[in-house]
């Protein structure tokens, strides 16, 4: 696949504020249109962008209200700074978003077994894109990086996870849950290599959360380096370059096939509304291929492959 740069997505602040959705709780997609339905036609009412706020950083880290490629999101660089998304009447815990394997409750679950309300919600103003170099997958023996000679000598690399970044007019539909505050620095850790934005999530009333929540979004290989392996070389080999990964985020590679396949069926499991918003608003690294396309050319066969008979839980939807 030949990668094409994505075009800048100027964000818009919008007004002040937010109203406690009435759907800030547990709910599924089940009353929406069940026919395939492009983000425009969710049936959430407009509202304020997610950049309606800046909310409250603490002067811990100067550089967490710098947002950077977050655009006007702000951005959390430490487990202080976590502070701004804990809810000051939830206990003392914090809302994630779930874009890629989070959107299946039981993954969600094995990675933070004492999650508590989990459910479907929108996020507006953000794409999902398969552009993220996943050690991970290296590790578990999925990831796929081969040589293959058909008309040409061509270099097939499969092996890239979900992000997400700010797009202006894009609408994707997640899941959000509370984690304590005490699982923050797990999270930071195992999440190292991604950019933590403060969103607002929405309803699928199409009303802000009363509460921001933290997002895992596109990083780049330039500030990773500097910022979270401090400059060392031997940081980043431990994190990624043993797996002969030398740039983490990247326009020229395809999804790890298994994972694909495990989001499809998350999504899948969450209503039509869901399986087809993912489907359509989520790219290739070129940000112009769908994964109904991808699937439906290239991919195809990739929903007919079972995972490794270890991973089939996990990989399971």
């Amino acid at each position: 696949m030949r990668g094409v740069a994505a075009s800048a997505c100027t964000l818009r602040p919008g007004p002040p504020g937010a109203v406690r959705s009435k759907s800030n709780g547990p709910d599924r997609l089940s009353h929406l249109p069940t026919r395939p339905l492009s983000a425009p036609h969710l049936h959430l009412r407009r509202s304020p962008e997610p950049t309606h706020r800046r909310l409250p950083l603490m002067a811990s880290s100067p550089s967490a209200a710098a947002t950077g490629s977050g655009g006007s999101f702000p951005e959390m660089n430490s487990v202080d700074d976590f502070a701004a998304v804990t809810a000051p009447r939830g206990g003392g815990r914090v809302s994630v978003v779930g874009f890629g394997s989070l959107l299946s409750e039981r993954s969600a679950r094995s990675t933070f077994p004492e999650l508590e309300g989990f459910r479907v919600a929108a996020l507006r103003g953000f794409r999902r894109v398969f552009a993220h170099s996943a050690p991970i997958f290296f590790e578990r023996g999925i990831a796929i990086e081969a040589t293959k000679v058909r008309d040409s000598v061509a270099t097939v690399r499969e092996f890239s996870s979900l992000s997400v970044e700010p797009c202006e007019g894009e609408l994707i539909v997640v899941t959000v849950f509370e984690i304590k505050e005490d699982e923050v620095p797990a999270f930071i850790e195992r999440e190292h290599e991604f950019r933590f934005l403060a969103v607002v999530p929405e309803g699928l009333d199409g009303v802000p959360y009363a509460n921001p929540a933290v997002v895992c979004a596109r990083y780049s290989d330039e500030e990773y380096f500097q910022v979270r392996c401090k400059g060392s070389k031997e940081i980043y080999y431990q994190r990624y370059g043993r797996y002969n990964i030398d740039r983490i985020w990247r326009d020229d590679i395809l999804p790890c096939r298994a994972y694909l396949r495990h989001c499809v069926l998350a999504a899948k499991n969450l209503g039509e509304p869901a399986y087809s918003n993912f489907l359509d608003h989520t790219y290739l690294g070129d940000r112009t291929t769908t994964i109904r396309e991808y699937l439906a050319t290239t991919g195809t066969g990739i929903m007919e492959e079972e995972p490794p008979e270890s991973l089939k839980s996990r990989y399971g939807g």
